[in-house]
C-alpha cells in the first residue's frame, strides 16, 4: 500500500503551520493565509530545523570562555549609536521601514562611508538596477572603488558572488525581492523569506561579514514575513518618519549586541540623510508665547530633546466632544482629562480637545503629562505660556506630581537651550543655574495661570 502524503499547511502572514487548511490563522488573525506546502517544500523545512546533536554537550558556565566583541566604524554618528557602538563583523541586522522613508539611501550612504575605509562592501538590489543605484550614489557622494553593486534576486547567485570576493559588509535590499531556486513558492512568501535569511545568517557567521538586510512593513507598522524573522537575526531597527518632514528616526527593538533605548535622528536633505548633529532646535519653536503650546523634555537613551507639546480646546457641538492625540497616548490623555475635570472643575467633557507633539516625534514615556494638563489649561484659558519654562512630571490618577529618572540630564539640555525655568516635582541637588519650581499637585498647577 502507497504511503499516504502528509499534508502540511503554512499561513503566508505569520508562519503559521497546520496539518490542515483553516480559514482563520489561530496566531495572527489574518483570514484565508494558509496555503499548502508541497513535498520539495517540506523537505527544505525540514532541513533548516534539523539539528545535530552528535557533538553536543553540556559545559558549566564557568568554564565558558567569554567572546570578545570587535567593532569597526559605519562613520556615521547616529547609525554607530543604535548599533550599539559601531558595526559588529558576523552580525545580521534587520532593518524595516515605511516606503519611501529613506532605508535604501540610508544604507547606501553607510556603505560608501564604510567602503572609504578600505573594506570592501556589497550592495544587493533586487528592486532596482545598478543604474538607477550610481545616479543615487552620485548625489550621496557614496562612490569608491570599493563599493560593488549587484542588481540580483536570486539567492544562489547572490552566493556567488560572495565566493568569489571577500567582502565585510553585505546590504541586500530587499529580503522580500530575493528568492531561491530550491522553493516553488513567490519572492517574499514566507517559506522564500524564512530560508534566504537562514541561509544568509549562516554565511554572515561562517564568513564574519557583517550583514544588512532591508525588510517590508505591513499596514500595522510590523515587518512583513514570519515573526520567526525577527528572531533569527542579531539585531531589528525600524525607520521611523514621515516623507513630508525632514526628519528621520532610526529606532532599536532588538540588538544582542547593545542597548535598544537609544534612537539615531537623521534629517533628510539635497545629499541625502545626514547625521542631525545640532537636533535641539529642530522640535520646538522659540517665537513668542501663544495659548496652548507648553515644552518638556523627553529622554530617549541617552539623550534629552525638548519637545513642544500643541493642545487645542474647542466647544463641542456634537454630544461626544472629540478627543485626539498625535504622538501621544490617546488613553492617558483621557485619563488626564477626566482628572482635570474633577481635580480643577474644568468643563471639558463639553470641548473638544487635541493634543500633538511637534516634530513627528511619539512620547512613550510618562514625563510630558504635566506639559500636556499645562497646554491644556493654557488653551483653555487662551493664556500663553513662556518659551523659557519647561513641564515635566508624571500625573497620577490621585492628582499627585512624581518625580521621573534622569531629571538632572533633561534640566542640563533645557539650561543648554537657553530655558531659565522648570516646573517639576522636585529639585535635583546639583542643578544651579535654573529656577525650579516645584509642584505636587496637579490643584496648584492652576496657580501658574
Amino acid at each position: 500500500m502507497a504511503k499516504r502524503k502528509r499534508s502540511l499547511f503554512e499561513c503566508q502572514h505569520c508562519g503559521e503551520q497546520s496539518s490542515k487548511w483553516l480559514g482563520k490563522c489561530p496566531n495572527c488573525g489574518s483570514w484565508e493565509s494558509f496555503i499548502e506546502l508541497n513535498e520539495e517544500q517540506q523537505e527544505v523545512l525540514k532541513q533548516i530545523s534539523q539539528v545535530s546533536y552528535s557533538e553536543s554537550k553540556a559545559k558549566p558556565i564557568t568554564e565558558i570562555q567569554q567572546d570578545d566583541i570587535t567593532r569597526f566604524s559605519s562613520n556615521d554618528e547616529e547609525f554607530d549609536l543604535v548599533l550599539g557602538g559601531g558595526i559588529v563583523p558576523g552580525s545580521l541586522t534587520l532593518i524595516g521601514g515605511s516606503p519611501g522613508v529613506g532605508k535604501s539611501t540610508l544604507l547606501l550612504k553607510v556603505a560608501g562611508n564604510i567602503a572609504k575605509t578600505n573594506k570592501k562592501v556589497l550592495y544587493v538590489s533586487g528592486e532596482e538596477s545598478s543604474g538607477q543605484i550610481k545616479i543615487r550614489a552620485n548625489r550621496l557622494e557614496s562612490n569608491h572603488e570599493n563599493l560593488y553593486l549587484l542588481s540580483e534576486i536570486k539567492l544562489e547567485e547572490i552566493q556567488a558572488e560572495l565566493l568569489r570576493q571577500e567582502y565585510e559588509v553585505v546590504i541586500i535590499d530587499s529580503i522580500q525581492t530575493i528568492y531561491s531556486g530550491n522553493l516553488t513558492s513567490a519572492p517574499g512568501s514566507v517559506s522564500q523569506v524564512r530560508e534566504i535569511t537562514f541561509e544568509l545568517m549562516r554565511k554572515a557567521k561562517e564568513s564574519n561579514i557583517a550583514m544588512f538586510i532591508i525588510g517590508h512593513i505591513t499596514k500595522d507598522g510590523s515587518i512583513a514575513g514570519p515573526r520567526v524573522l525577527e528572531h533569527m537575526v542579531d539585531t531589528v531597527l525600524y525607520f521611523e518618519g514621515e516623507a513630508s518632514r525632514e526628519i528621520r528616526m532610526l529606532r532599536g527593538f532588538k540588538n544582542r549586541f547593545g542597548s535598544t533605548s537609544e534612537i539615531g535622528i537623521f534629517e533628510m536633505r539635497n545629499e541625502g540623510l545626514i547625521s542631525a548633529k545640532d537636533i535641539a532646535s529642530k522640535f520646538f519653536d522659540r517665537s513668542k508665547p501663544q495659548a496652548g503650546s507648553a515644552l518638556t523634555v523627553s529622554v530617549e537613551g541617552t539623550r534629552a530633546l525638548i519637545l513642544e507639546v500643541q493642545a487645542l480646546v474647542t466647544e463641542s457641538t456634537y454630544p461626544n466632544p472629540k478627543r485626539s492625540a498625535t504622538g501621544f497616548d490617546s488613553n492617558r490623555l483621557n485619563m488626564l482629562l477626566a482628572l482635570l475635570e474633577k481635580k480643577l472643575d474644568l468643563p471639558l467633557n463639553h470641548y473638544d480637545v487635541f493634543i500633538n507633539i511637534s516634530g513627528g516625534i511619539k512620547i512613550k514615556e510618562s514625563s510630558a503629562d504635566l506639559a500636556v494638563i499645562a497646554a491644556i489649561i493654557s488653551s483653555f484659558r487662551n493664556r500663553p505660556i513662556s518659551k523659557e519654562s519647561v513641564f515635566v512630571g508624571e500625573v497620577s490618577l490621585t492628582g499627585e506630581i512624581k518625580d521621573v529618572y534622569s531629571m538632572d540630564i533633561r534640566l542640563k539640555e533645557a539650561s543648554t537651550q537657553g530655558i531659565t525655568k522648570a516646573i517639576i516635582a522636585s529639585k535635583p541637588k546639583n542643578i544651579k543655574n535654573m529656577k525650579c519650581f516645584e509642584v505636587d499637585e496637579v490643584v496648584k498647577m492652576i496657580e501658574l495661570f
